[in-house]
């Protein structure tokens, strides 16, 4: 059996005889061996580079912190008061996208955000900012994800912009298969997207 330390170097030295084995038999074994020796340097010094770069790059993206929630925007924003701090942060909840405020089922949302954070501590865990320069995050009470809980109960999509509808769509064909919220109606909900494509942003949002 071969050791753990030798498989990355057979790994090499098999596929370099499969892509250029004619021009490698000319090497003897001793040159074969320093460019397969060479090659796995790289090879293991860039993936580990690469790990540790991406590593870094989703801690520096993620942070979890403890707040309390002051204000309920509508059902996918709220403004949240970081533990230890005295400035708001006004936080778009990620993976999900509830009615706007002026359009059908926007103040069912919002009521149904108040029930679930308004006046309660609340875990954030942090992404940062979006294309927009909005605060992003998850937010949870008691380790429940609130915006599990908004999709679940049909009070938003399951939303990730420009990766499609998010970690909360089957939860989403559930509460359209229960008609739950927005999607208790015969007539297909329009998304917040499409609403404000046609009849722009909810003044006062």
């Amino acid at each position: 059996m071969l050791s753990s330390a030798s498989q990355p170097q057979v790994l090499i030295e098999d596929q370099l005889m499969h892509r250029w084995g004619r021009w490698l038999r000319v090497l003897g074994p001793s040159m074969r061996a320093c460019l397969v020796g060479a090659l796995m340097q790289c090879w293991l010094g860039g993936a580990f580079a690469a790990s540790d770069k991406a590593l870094s790059q989703a801690q520096a993206r993620t942070e979890v912190w403890s707040g309390w929630v002051s204000w309920v925007m509508d059902g996918d924003t709220v403004v949240v008061v970081r533990e230890g701090q005295h400035e708001p942060v006004k936080l778009r909840i990620e993976g999900i996208d509830a009615p706007e405020s002026c359009q059908p089922g926007g103040s069912e949302a919002r009521e149904a955000m108040m029930v679930l954070a308004l006046r309660k501590s609340v875990q954030v865990t942090d992404r940062g900012q979006d294309s927009y320069g909005r605060q992003i995050g998850r937010l949870s009470v008691d380790g429940v994800d609130l915006g599990a809980e908004m999709v679940r109960s049909g009070q938003a999509w399951a939303y990730n912009f420009r990766t499609g509808k998010g970690p909360y769509a089957a939860l989403q064909r559930q509460a359209e298969k229960q008609k739950k919220g927005i999607f208790a109606t015969r007539e297909a909900a329009m998304s917040p997207a499409l609403f404000r494509k046609f009849h722009g942003i909810c003044h006062g949002s």
